[in-house]
């Protein structure tokens, strides 16, 4: 049974820092593509991030603009777990975060949460003073 657990979330003042992780289990995702998105309170789950898998063991990131030279998406396909660096955080970063695997094969539309099979339960990450 393929399992996907989100960890690393918490309070942080504006400008802060975090980093989640996403420990995945029941199968290896060594050659899916792993991605992050968000959910505010009152809004839908947006995408955030991507690792996505090109064949010849390449991964390549992609990342919302909003996002963008803030958060550092990785992996280490040895542990399985997926990882996304938050730095300066903003009090619109304020959501339940949630990882994600994708089986399809790229390209894809990875911003839409329909293209993903996995979902974690999300961990909370609240940026305020």
């Amino acid at each position: 049974q393929v399992q996907l657990v989100e960890s690393g979330g918490g309070l942080v003042p504006p400008g802060g820092s975090l980093r989640l992780s996403c420990a995945a289990s029941g199968r290896t995702f060594a050659t899916s593509s792993m991605g992050w998105f968000r959910q505010a309170p009152g809004k839908e789950r947006e995408f955030a991030a991507v690792s996505t898998w090109y064949s010849g063991s390449t991964y390549y990131p992609y990342y919302a603009t909003s996002i963008k030279g803030r958060f550092t998406i990785s992996r280490d396909k040895d542990k399985n777990t997926l990882y996304l660096q938050m730095n300066s955080l903003k009090p619109e970063d304020t959501a339940v975060y949630y990882c994600a695997v994708s089986l399809r094969a790229t390209p894809f539309n990875f911003t839409s949460s329909r293209s993903y099979t996995y979902w974690g339960q999300g961990t909370q990450v609240t940026v305020s003073s």
